[in-house]
């Protein structure tokens, strides 16, 4: 078990507020403060937010998060490597968050602060991603370069015949057509083989070269043999990756993916 500590400040007075923030910052600690704000931004645009009780989170890297009471994003923001200054002019207290590139502050003015909270978290967990078959389909036919430049999808569930359906259908810039096969964990010899199935299922359906490729996070080494003997071929992608592409878009069905 992690120890970890944490203070509690319930309805403290902005000179109070400003020297528990002040010391919290001193020692990297994260720091929650719940209180009504105000909120001005300078940078890369420019932005005011008026007045509101919010979440403000200060993290120990120098990120900063203001969230209203609904939705999961925040409201403003700024990354990680930020600077502070805390301190209290008239009857607000002013926090000031600065990052020097691309030069942007953001300012936040609390007229009350209702609770602050710090706490010295210890994080060593390792994250794990956990992608479907669906979502790696879906990020390829979000973004085709993630098989290589030029692929160009043309349908999703290609049937095969009696070998079944094609997870991605398209072709390349040199007017090939490519049959994906797409396994979410690392790739053995029974991929290849069901991959080798699609291949000469449509293989005598056209009259054009056919490239069989089997995407997969990683691969065993004797069905990267039986690719090599198959001349067919592997494509390395990570659920990382996927997720990375499906968070810039909109949960969609396939078929707008190809439209």
């Amino acid at each position: 078990m992690v120890n970890m500590s944490f203070s509690t400040y319930n309805s403290p007075s902005l000179e109070d507020a400003l020297h528990i923030i002040r010391d919290a910052l001193s020692r990297h600690m994260l720091t929650v403060l719940f209180g009504n704000c105000r909120v001005e931004y300078e940078g890369r645009a420019s932005s005011t937010l008026e007045w509101g009780v919010r979440l403000v989170i200060l993290k120990a890297d120098g990120s900063v998060l203001i969230h209203r009471p609904t939705g999961y994003e925040p409201v403003n923001w700024q990354p990680p490597g930020s600077s502070f200054r805390v301190e209290v002019l008239d009857d607000n207290l002013k926090l000031t968050a600065v990052r020097s590139q691309p030069k942007e502050i953001l300012n936040i003015f609390f007229s009350q602060i209702h609770h602050i909270l710090t706490s010295s978290l210890a994080d060593t967990g390792e994250f794990s991603l956990y992608v479907s078959e669906l979502d790696m389909k879906k990020a390829i036919l979000a973004s085709p370069s993630l098989i290589e430049e030029g692929f160009h999808p043309l349908s999703a569930e290609k049937e095969a015949g009696e070998a079944g359906f094609v997870d991605v259908f398209g072709e390349d810039r040199n007017g090939n057509l490519v049959i994906i096969e797409i396994k979410r964990v690392q790739a053995g010899k029974d991929a290849v083989l069901q991959l080798k199935r699609y291949v000469d299922a449509l293989r005598g359906k056209f009259n054009r070269p056919i490239r069989g490729i089997l995407v997969a996070p990683e691969i065993q080494k004797d069905a990267q043999f039986l690719l090599a003997v198959n001349n067919l071929e592997f494509k390395q992608l990570s659920p990382r990756a996927c997720y990375d592409v499906l968070k810039t878009f909109k949960v969609k069905k396939l078929s707008e993916f190809l439209t």
